[in-house]
């Protein structure tokens, strides 16, 4: 995924109303050796498996293919500043 992939599915995203979707606590993009990458954290697996439901055909419009099933972690904590 480019930088330009990435800022187009999030204006169409708007655009149909889901991008901030529900759950969704933190949204981070960059790039880690070459890579696109996006790490978030959401308040449960189920309102992320909802997002990817309609995600994934946005993604797939462009041409994006996941390069693998994404990485579940257990937060143990938080700190805001």
């Amino acid at each position: 995924m480019t930088s330009e992939q990435y800022d187009e599915t999030l204006r169409r995203l708007e655009a149909l109303g889901n991008w901030p979707p529900e759950g969704l606590a933190y949204h981070v993009a960059f790039r880690s050796e070459g890579n696109f990458r996006v790490s978030e954290i959401w308040d449960s697996r189920e309102q992320f498996d909802a997002f990817g439901e309609r995600l994934m055909p946005v993604l797939k419009d462009f041409g994006v293919e996941l390069s693998g099933e994404p990485e579940m972690l257990e937060v143990h904590n938080i700190i805001k500043r």
